[in-house]
């Protein structure tokens, strides 16, 4: 028989508002999974059980009275500890911000608890979202690197401490810990949800995104946060529509399968997976085109690590001024470049960047989805960085709505994702194309139980 804390979160969700589970069964068993894998794998960085046991109570009543419930009542949600969290520690896993409690939640958050979540706990980031590794291991083989930023909120997923999880990607820190791991992970169209209230790396590439372990998850989530919010400038008003529905019976998918760059960069053992996926998903009635990649794909990734330190370094200017030795070596040197670095050269990437996102808003006119791998290699044995993001990186330059999903083990057992991704402001596309994806490939993945 099946354990609560295996279930997803529109399972959980239906199971509650069904009254077939309560909100605290829910808590007590992700609790106990919590407690049996142990700290090893050090995906938590704050987590107050009484309290959330405290609040599952409150969920568990609020469902005996006959109170209207929310999509995600009484289902508890990590958040990347970027997150502000009122009254609870938000530290960016750094001694800088060590002893920063926030005031107000981020509106994310505010929408999450709206909804009916419960906030389990914050989990493990790269310091300050950025690129020194993080003391999380990958639960498939530790001596590989679990993926950053969001290591702890994809480490927590795939191992079942939690259905679901907040990361957040300037460059790839959602799509490649989640392709690490063997789980799903969403980044929506910059601007489709509010980044208020979530400490910053780069104001132009910052992107919320988040964890989960299908895409029916990612859908619902998305349906709770998409939105206009005054308080970030850089959120659409345009309507958000109903992802759900739009994954609940999808159709085969005009599919651009993306070679050049992204069959270039990759080992030769993801190169024939990828070959082995696009003819399987033609097969069961996709329509796969090959899409000629823009040249301007060639510079993005330099383009997008200069405007990501130059931002950096304006958030961290002061803090950096008189801290600089608090830093970890990589985010230090990265902030120093950003700082040192002329404005000529920001202002020709940032020419470059709407040269490149003009041409990704070509490629994504020509198919319903794009389709590559989400990473060049499975993880890496390499502890002393976070992975590749070469892959992940061109979607948030160009703000395009992309997700992984798994699509198999290599032979060293390390999972392997593909990576789709849509037009602007396309997620309802972009998610019915995963779902059948999902449903076609039907691989679901767990790490080894030790």
């Amino acid at each position: 028989m099946s354990q609560a804390y295996q279930l997803s979160v529109a399972q959980a969700a239906r199971q509650i508002a069904q009254g077939e589970l309560s909100p605290v069964e829910l808590v007590e068993s992700l609790l106990r999974r919590i407690e049996s894998l142990g700290p090893g794998l050090k995906a938590w960085v704050y987590l107050d059980q009484e309290a959330v046991l405290a609040e599952a109570r409150i969920k568990a009543e609020e469902v005996k009275s006959g109170a209207a419930l929310g999509p995600l009542h009484g289902v508890p949600i990590g958040l990347k500890d970027i997150y502000y969290t009122a009254g609870i520690p938000t530290t960016a896993c750094s001694r800088l911000y060590a002893d920063f409690v926030p005031e107000y939640d981020a509106t994310t958050v505010t929408l999450m608890k709206n909804a009916g979540a419960i906030m389990l706990g914050k989990t493990v980031t790269t310091e300050f979202a950025c690129l020194d590794p993080s003391p999380t291991l990958n639960p498939w083989n530790a001596k590989h690197t679990p993926g950053g930023s969001s290591s702890g909120s994809a480490v927590a997923v795939a191992v079942k401490m939690c259905p679901a999880a907040m990361g957040s990607q300037t460059i790839g820190s959602v799509l490649r810990p989640a392709s690490y791991n063997g789980v799903v992970g969403f980044k929506p169209t910059l601007g489709r949800v509010s980044r208020h209230g979530i400490i910053p790396v780069s104001w132009s590439l910052d992107t919320a995104g988040w964890i989960t372990r299908t895409v029916e998850d990612a859908a619902l989530l998305l349906d709770v946060m998409a939105g206009a919010d005054p308080q970030d400038p850089v959120a659409s008003t345009l309507e958000p529509e109903d992802y759900v529905k739009a994954a609940t019976s999808p159709a085969a998918p005009r599919i651009g399968l993306l070679q050049g760059y992204f069959h270039e960069n990759s080992d030769a053992e993801t190169r024939s997976h990828m070959e082995q996926i696009a003819e399987r998903l033609s097969r069961a009635g996709a329509t796969v085109e090959e899409i000629t990649l823009p040249g301007s794909i060639e510079t993005a990734m330099d383009d997008q690590r200069l405007i990501m330190a130059v931002e950096g370094g304006a958030f961290h200017q002061e803090m950096f001024r008189t801290r600089s030795e608090e830093y970890q070596p990589l985010l230090r040197e990265m902030l120093r470049w950003g700082l040192e670095a002329s404005a000529v050269d920001y202002s020709r990437a940032l020419e470059r960047r709407l040269r490149f996102i003009a041409d990704m808003k070509d490629a994504a006119a020509k198919a319903d989805v794009l389709l590559t791998a989400s990473t060049p290699t499975p993880a890496l044995a390499d502890l002393t960085n976070t992975g590749n993001s070469m892959y992940q990186g061109p979607w948030t330059s160009c703000g395009l709505p992309a997700i992984s999903i798994p699509s198999g083990l290599a032979t060293s057992g390390l999972p392997l994702g593909i990576q789709l991704a849509s037009a602007h402001f396309q997620e309802a596309r972009l998610l019915a194309a995963a779902r059948w994806c999902e449903s076609v490939l039907d691989v679901q993945l767990s790490p080894p139980e030790k």
